[in-house]
């Protein structure tokens, strides 16, 4: 389905199976943290359906239900601790992402990523990927809501210096849907990510991106 959006000047993007595949770097960390704190490997599959609200809520899925405070506590922890330390490991641009931000600068977008991720992991993966084409990268810090609160958009659109009028959300997850529609922005849901295209029509996406050209079609019409 054709977006006409004339007056968009600003692109919020998701992170994590959006622009990234970071699966397997996350996946590694959980198990690493869970082998850690005594208890059983999730498998690739269970880590794809466990992510997109925040790597806190990752570890919470993740470890045995009943599992005590403290023991959930001390998990995250230890998953935190390592995955700063390993999170470019397995990570890499999904096909096409890197082309797409580039044609995106360079015909004057102003570009955007927030994150569940923690600060410091978005970070890392910012230097390493985005520090040519993406103005501003938020992740999870104490002052924000995580997603799908509006928080970190609209601080987004903040820095960016448009308003939500100007801007369009784009993401790969239910919580994605949801942070478009509390911000009060158009969404285009990508079908390479960590959902299927099933799961995302049922959690209200209307328009898709098979592939990252597809965004600059849908911007283009």
């Amino acid at each position: 389905m054709a977006i006409r959006l004339d007056n968009i000047r600003a692109i919020i993007f998701d992170l994590d199976g959006t622009l990234l595949d970071t699966l397997e770097d996350l996946a590694n960390a959980t198990n690493w943290a869970l082998k850690r704190n005594g208890m059983p490997d999730r498998a690739l599959a269970e880590i794809r359906q466990f992510v997109g609200n925040g790597v806190r809520r990752l570890i919470e899925r993740a470890v045995p239900e009943g599992t005590g405070e403290e023991l959930l506590a001390r998990t995250f922890d230890d998953f935190k601790r390592y995955y700063v330390n390993h999170c470019q490991e397995r990570t890499c641009l999904y096909e096409g992402v890197g082309e797409l931000l580039c044609e995106l600068k360079s015909r004057g977008y102003k570009l955007a990523i927030v994150s569940n991720k923690l600060q410091a992991g978005v970070d890392e993966l910012y230097e390493r990927y985005f520090s040519d084409t993406v103005e501003v990268a938020l992740g999870e810090q104490p002052q924000w809501k995580r997603k799908p609160a509006p928080d970190m958009v609209l601080e987004a659109l903040r820095r960016l210096g448009v308003t939500g009028e100007q801007a369009i959300y784009i993401g790969d997850s239910d919580v994605d849907m949801e942070t478009a529609r509390n911000s009060g922005l158009p969404c285009i849901a990508v079908l390479w990510g960590f959902r299927d295209q099933e799961f995302l029509v049922a959690h209200g996406a209307t328009r898709f991106a098979q592939r990252p050209a597809d965004i600059l079609e849908q911007l283009d019409n």
